[in-house]
């Protein structure tokens, strides 16, 4: 007999807490298919008692020394290296993808707090002695105020990291709505910040759908608004908030291409694309879904992808021997499904089918085989839009200008790679494309949390990228401070602009 499934609700003020909207969701184990748990949906009056707590913790909290502030986040770090195999259960019951992936995802989250450990050193501003005859100045970097976070479902631990311990660490308080798909790991987040020290008000947590985020986006006293998801959201939350006077950085969708030179090495290239195409189902933002196969390189790669895909490991993300698991929710895996139909009807050549795929004892799971297509051109579908999910595309170019031109003449440019052996080509390649994040040799470039993390195109919108120093500078605003005193003041009113002497 199946388990109930337990309620899910919210962390405001310190505390969890049921919610009251009425309203709620199914959250699925996507191995086995069934409802593991159902999460409250938050009602307006719900997401206004986060802010009100978020608005009355600010003062103090702004007012904490950045020393402080760090070592809470030092503690928050010990607690999640202590915390680490049980963060990434939970991802692999309720986001689906493999154990070992999981843990490297509470890694990649786990370094941005650590960076965020270094705030007294990043929080320093700069200093000028005599800018005029007795006159210093100086600037500084100051907490904004409430900040609010909408996060995906696909990474339900890096990327609320990516965030919360920048706003956090800077001096502000933050309000998160993650992806009510897998919402677990961010109300455990929330208890480990609180055995951390966090005082009460600074961190909440709203589970939601779109009233919550509307209601984040409208309310007066929310002064910032990070996003990672879809464009179209992407490009919604960016101009509601904008127009509502908020500061916005909203991450969208990817199309992130590989090109394959003649000259690379095939085997490396041939792994680096199993597992840029296929980890985590293919559900990351980074995901490589497009092969771009330079001239003479298609032939063998095709040839060499072909048994690979058809020999993936695919099973419940618990089993330490699975490369891939389950997509996240049933409406999704037709969703994908919809798209490689869709590529066998525009005329691409379907070299891998993972339509129709089960594994045993897990017939009801929401599980995909890998896909490969062949022949793939720009005006299709499958590799115009994001589609998500284990299908990678192999485009076929003649030489290495048409490669270049197709990647910049994509709307999307989030990230990108280029297999090659040739010096020469990687620095022309890096250079001239127009993508926000580029790999030689590297399948999947997401910097590590001392650099940061944003897209060109339509895959961001604001001017920021996320965490890093650029996370920094969206958390904070710069106050410019110029000083003089009594002894150092002409007599007289000054009528003219100021000018140095």
């Amino acid at each position: 007999m199946a388990a109930q499934p337990i309620s899910i609700g919210h962390f405001i003020h310190g505390r969890l807490q049921a919610g009251t909207s009425g309203r709620a969701s199914d959250v699925y184990n996507p191995a086995t298919g069934q409802v593991s748990a159902r999460v409250d949906l938050a009602s307006r009056a719900e997401v206004d008692a986060a802010v009100a707590a978020a608005r009355a913790a600010f003062p103090a909290w702004a007012g904490t020394s950045p020393l402080r502030r760090a070592r809470v986040m030092f503690k928050f770090k010990e607690l999640i290296e202590k915390n680490h195999d049980h963060l990434a259960a939970l991802i692999t019951a309720q986001h689906g993808k493999v154990f070992t992936d999981a843990k490297g995802e509470v890694t990649r989250g786990l370094e941005v707090v650590e960076y965020a450990c270094g705030i007294p050193e990043l929080l320093k501003g700069e200093y000028t002695e005599q800018i005029a005859t007795g006159v210093d100045g100086w600037t500084v970097r100051q907490p904004l105020g409430v900040c609010a976070g909408i996060t995906p479902f696909n990474f339900p631990v890096m990327v609320p990291l990516w965030m919360l311990p920048m706003a956090i660490a800077c001096g502000n308080t933050f309000i998160l709505k993650p992806s009510e798909r897998d919402p677990s790991a961010s109300l455990f987040m929330a208890e480990l910040l609180k055995q951390a020290g966090l005082p009460d008000g600074v961190f909440s947590v709203i589970n939601g759908d779109k009233e919550a985020v509307d209601a984040l986006l409208h309310h007066p006293q929310v002064d910032a608004i990070s996003f990672v998801g879809s464009t179209p959201i992407a490009e919604y939350i960016y101009s509601t908030g904008c127009a509502k006077g908020k500061r916005v950085q909203a991450l969208g969708g990817a199309k992130n291409h590989m090109v394959v030179m003649p000259d690379a090495d095939l085997e490396q290239t041939v792994d680096a694309l199993m597992g840029a195409a296929y980890g985590s189902a293919g559900e990351r933002c980074m995901a490589i879904s497009v092969a771009v196969a330079v001239g003479e390189a298609a032939d063998p790669l095709v040839a060499a992808l072909v048994p690979r895909v058809k020999a993936l490991k695919v099973t419940q993300g618990m089993d330490l021997s699975a490369e891939m698991g389950p997509v996240v929710t049933a409406v999704h895996k037709e969703k994908v499904i919809g798209y490689i139909n869709a590529g066998v009807t525009e005329g691409a050549t379907l070299r891998v089918d993972g339509r129709g795929f089960t594994v045993p004892g897990h017939e009801q799971g929401f599980f995909l085989g890998g896909t490969l297509f062949d022949n793939v051109t720009p005006n299709m579908s499958i590799y115009r839009e994001e589609i998500f999910g284990p299908v990678l595309c192999v485009v076929r170019v003649p030489d290495f200008a048409s490669a270049l031109q197709l990647v910049n003449s994509h709307e999307y440019g989030n990230g990108t790679a280029i297999f090659t052996r040739d010096g020469g080509t990687a620095r022309e390649y890096a250079t001239r494309v127009q993508v926000g994040m580029v790999g030689v040799n590297v399948p999947i470039p997401v910097p590590m949390a001392f650099h940061s993390f944003g897209g060109w195109k339509r895959s961001l919108f604001g001017d920021h990228h996320a965490h890093g120093p650029e996370g920094v500078r969206f958390y904070t605003r710069q106050k410019a401070i110029t000083q003089r005193w009594p002894a150092s003041i002409e007599a007289g009113a000054q009528f003219a602009m100021p000018t140095l002497k």
